[in-house]
């Protein structure tokens, strides 16, 4: 007996998967580096894993999507003053304007789930740069070109 539903051809049934060592760990300074995980080809999102550095800072941002952020090891305390540690999930909504600093003795690395963009801001509120889905399929794009690195296919 077959099961209900429209027949799913084998790529379409396959999982995208990125297995350990694939994607490059790309740095964005001394202290935070990014792995790409995953880009919607629609520009809605982006999945990465986060790795920063004791003392390091993510600076004042604001999300137009909805943010979903599990930790994965190391501690980064919000600017709410809540300390996030391994297995701890922050979901952050849409419009959410934050700051937060990773604490602690060890490196803090995050599971990061990105929908829309991520608005880093200056003095009155004034966006000084974006992250989305876009602008980070270019800066995987680029890093690879510079590192002779093939350009794996993560767009879903």
């Amino acid at each position: 007996m077959s099961a209900p539903g429209p027949s799913l051809s084998r790529r379409e049934f396959l999982p995208a998967r990125v297995g350990p060592g694939e994607a490059p760990w790309i740095p964005m300074s001394a202290e935070k580096a990014w792995k790409p995980l995953r880009f919607f080809r629609d520009g809605r999102g982006f999945v990465e894993l986060l790795r920063m550095t004791p003392g390091a800072v993510m600076p004042l941002h604001r999300h137009t999507g909805e943010i979903h952020a599990y930790n994965l090891s190391g501690y980064r305390t919000l600017c709410t003053g809540e300390v996030i540690g391994p297995g701890d999930y922050v979901y952050e909504p849409p419009g959410n304007t934050d700051w937060w600093k990773v604490t602690g003795e060890e490196d803090m690395t995050a599971l990061v789930v990105v929908m829309g963009s991520v608005e880093f801001l200056g003095p009155g509120d004034v966006v000084k740069s974006r992250a989305d889905a876009h602008s980070q399929l270019q800066a995987y794009r680029d890093f690879c070109a510079r590192h002779a690195l093939p350009v794996l296919d993560l767009c879903d």
